[in-house]
């Protein structure tokens, strides 16, 4: 925007941005002066009623006249864009002043009664900041502080049909987490005594240059603010003293009964402190002491070699730090944001939003970005980021919180390089329900932009273009990935009703089909529900998505494996797979589906490559670990088989799949009882499933325990009169008989009905005693496999 004009403001430099917009140094061509103009974020005011409510507001505003307040001049709005103009403080902010460490307490009381006088006229006329913070305070070139930002938090945030709130009805929906306050925190009513708070938290860093409450994860905060005391400011500056150390901790405490009750009876007791005998023995004005002109020049001599020598070295490194740049991040986990909401009932909605960052992550071309089963597990565990990023093998982290409030969304988040553990980024970002991809996609891009300054330059692929959401219809999509996520035949299914619940809300939300196509696509999988009433749901949902938004890596992946499960569409199945991995390279469901085409295809090493990529990506997942081992075992590799699939059985030990996996690779080996062992586990944690039973039959059979086999077949066929049980798995039981063929009679059942296990007939090493057949050659040329 540099360079344009919004009303009669010419628009002269970017100076800051954060969640309440971007502000640019703008001229006044009719007063000829410079001025402070904040460009709200887009869609923050939907329609004219909004207008005037905030036009109303920011005339409240205008009000405050107070020398230590940044003046709201005017609320303007042209060709869609809102804006405020406010008075054009030059010079640095607290923030910027505290980067180089603690200030002396004079300081710290001088500009602490500054910014309470400024608190105390505003709650005075009944508007409460709601964000303090150091950013927000301005340092004029002459020392003054200015408060920014007065009342925009809670403006901001107010829905279109609000109105003017009070000090006793202000709730909360704003803050920055290092700075809010307990109640704050909880969505208590907050009133001028949760200021208070938040000028001892900023008090305390300027004393000590630490802040308050700190840790690793937005968790750890947040735990220190409502239940820890903070740390003595005295145990981390000796040079405190006493009364300003009984200040800061009067305004931090948790209960706001126990506070300063005003910001007037804080800055009498500031006041009090700086007319001490302590305050004026230390004061930093005083006369220095006479010394001779012949000593003050040798010190000068001395002081002016040392400077050499010094910046001579703080040059080279200065010049070293151009020149090898910070270590490239290549790789980077969106760890679990924290839901800050009070209610643990949202626990699905910051779940949904750090997936959706997750794949909005991982659309830039180049940068890994671990999956979401991977990360999940970190969800509410306080352990060290560093640890985490080896753990995950990343270079860098993202962490952060979210907060709902009634139909608006915020999102704070932080890039942490996890080796130094150095903090390259961090933003909060505010938007209504219906913006919240458009929000999505603003922190992807902020995140984006800053590594690509930071690494060499690297390709990146478009992100998803921003759309607007129907409200409930996204929050349906939410709960329905959550529950999609538990990967479970009930989660599957109360994943699928709020799938089309969203549908039935918004049928133009490409989000929902994709959602109701992979719950039929896994219940077909997982044996829940028939294939012949699944399949053709899941692929009409797959392409009504694709439909709608053809950039959806989710679907093109779930219509690949419709189209090989299902159609042994193989070239058709591969195309599909490549564009959701071109769409998402860090996409590891689409690398892992792909990974078992491959394999189907006897394509083994590629394979491997693809089952590789898919565990750099999730590394902690349950099913691609085992997958890894099912790549071994078709390509008849069982040593490796079994190491890796004990190594998934560390990671959990109660994951059925790598039991009956485990057990497959025992019976190739032919140590049956070790696999009868394994898949007797198998069947007990998956609760009896039909197909963990078939193999544990074939394994009884192939060890010689005929009776015991005969026991399953019976036990699989009353199971098929009354429920769904697939004839590949009775065929498997009949393989392992030696009834080669009931089985052909049972596998050409399951061609005619064109059932899942078909994929795996040509490198299904469980099926070899069939493979010299006539007739299993027959099934694989009408299935279609390349030669």
């Amino acid at each position: 925007m540099i360079g344009q004009t919004l009303g009669h403001y010419r628009i002269l430099e970017k100076v800051g941005s954060g969640g309440m917009g971007v502000v640019y140094r703008a001229h006044d061509q009719h007063l000829e002066r410079d001025v402070a103009l904040k460009v709200l974020p887009s869609g923050t005011l939907t329609g004219e009623a909004a207008r005037r409510h905030f036009h109303k507001e920011a005339l409240a505003l205008a009000k405050l006249n107070h020398p230590n307040i940044e003046t709201v001049y005017e609320f303007g709005s042209q060709d869609g864009i809102d804006f405020l103009v406010m008075e054009y403080v030059p010079g640095k902010t607290l923030a910027d002043k505290l980067t180089t460490g603690s200030l002396p307490e004079k300081e710290v009381v001088a500009l602490g009664m500054q910014i309470t006088a400024a608190l105390g006229e505003a709650h005075h006329r009944g508007i409460v900041h709601r964000d303090l913070k150091p950013e927000n305070i301005a340092i004029s070139e002459r020392g003054q502080a200015k408060v920014l930002d007065f009342g925009l938090a809670k403006l901001l945030h107010d829905d279109k049909d609000a109105t003017t709130n009070t000090l006793t009805n202000t709730h909360a929906a704003a803050g920055t987490l290092p700075y809010m306050s307990p109640e704050q925190l909880r969505g208590e009513a907050v009133d001028a005594r949760s200021d208070i708070y938040t000028i001892g938290a900023v008090l305390y860093e300027m004393a000590t240059s630490q802040r308050a409450f700190g840790g690793d994860l937005p968790s750890q905060i947040i735990d220190g603010i409502l239940h820890q005391p903070p740390v003595s400011p005295r145990a981390l500056h000796r040079g405190i003293s006493a009364e300003l150390e009984r200040i800061i901790l009067k305004c931090l405490e948790k209960e706001p009964e126990n506070r300063f009750q005003s910001a007037k009876e804080l800055e009498v007791d500031l006041r009090r402190l700086v007319a001490s005998p302590a305050a004026s023995a230390v004061r930093p004005d005083a006369a220095p002491p006479s010394v001779s002109l012949w000593a003050f020049v040798k010190a000068a001599g001395i002081l002016l070699v040392t400077a050499a020598i010094v910046f001579g070295i703080l040059g080279r490194r200065i010049w070293s730090n151009a020149h090898t740049g910070v270590p490239r991040i290549q790789s980077l986990a969106v760890l679990p944001l924290v839901n800050i909401s009070g209610d643990p009932s949202q626990d699905y909605f910051a779940d949904g939003m750090t997936e959706e960052l997750i794949t909005e992550m991982g659309q830039i071309g180049m940068l890994r970005v671990t999956s979401r089963t991977s990360v999940m597990q970190y969800k509410g565990v306080k352990r060290a980021l560093p640890q985490i990023a080896r753990e995950l093998n990343v270079d860098a982290v993202v962490e952060g919180s979210v907060e709902r409030v009634g139909n608006r969304v915020r999102i704070r988040a932080q890039l942490i390089h996890a080796s130094t553990d150095r903090h390259v980024w961090s933003r909060s970002y505010e938007r209504e329900m219906q913006n919240v991809l458009a929000m999505q996609d603003e922190v992807a891009q902020a995140i984006a932009a800053e590594i690509r300054t930071n690494v060499t330059p690297r390709k990146q692929a478009p992100l998803t273009a921003a759309r607007l959401v129907d409200p409930q219809a996204y929050e349906f999509y939410l709960k329905g990935r959550y529950f999609w996520n538990k990967r479970t035949e009930e989660g599957l299914r109360k994943g699928l009703e709020y799938f089309q619940g969203a549908v039935s809300k918004d049928p133009s939300d490409p989000r929902g089909h994709a959602g109701i196509a992979d719950s039929y696509l896994m219940l077909a999988e997982y044996g829940a529900f028939p294939a012949r009433d699944a399949v053709p749901k899941a692929k009409a949902a797959a392409l009504k998505a694709l439909e709608l938004d053809d950039s959806l890596a989710e679907a093109h992946a779930s219509l690949a494996a419709l189209k090989e499960d299902y159609d042994w569409d193989w070239a058709g199945a591969e195309k599909e797979f490549k564009r959701a991995l071109e769409l998402n390279p860090s996409y590891a469901t689409s690398h892992q589906w792909y990974a078992e085409l491959l394999a189907e295809l006897g394509r083994s090493k590629e394979a491997v490559e693809e089952i590789t990529r898919a565990r750099e990506l999730d590394p902690l997942s349950l099913i691609v670990n085992t997958v890894v081992g099912k790549i071994f075992y078709e390509s008849r590799q069982n040593d490796q088989a079994v190491q890796q699939l004990r190594k998934t059985l560390e990671l959990d030990a109660n994951f059925a799949e790598a039991h009956r996996l485990l057990a497959q690779t025992y019976l190739q080996l032919s140590k049956y009882e070790e696999a009868i062992t394994e898949l007797q586990t198998a069947l007990a944690l998956s609760r009896n499933d039909a197909q963990s039973e078939a193999f544990l039959g074939q394994a009884y059979g192939l060890s010689g325990r005929k009776s015991e086999a005969m026991g399953v077949l019976d036990r699989l066929k009353t199971r098929s009169a009354q429920g769904y049980v697939s004839p590949a798995d009775l065929a498997r039981v009949y393989t392992g008989l030696g009834m080669n063929d009931q089985a052909f009679r049972l596998l050409e059942e399951a061609y005619k009905r064109r059932l899942p296990l078909m994929v795996d007939l040509k490198a299904d090493p469980s099926l070899d005693t069939l493979r010299s057949d006539p007739r299993f050659q027959n099934l694989l040329h009408r299935i279609g496999f390349p030669q």
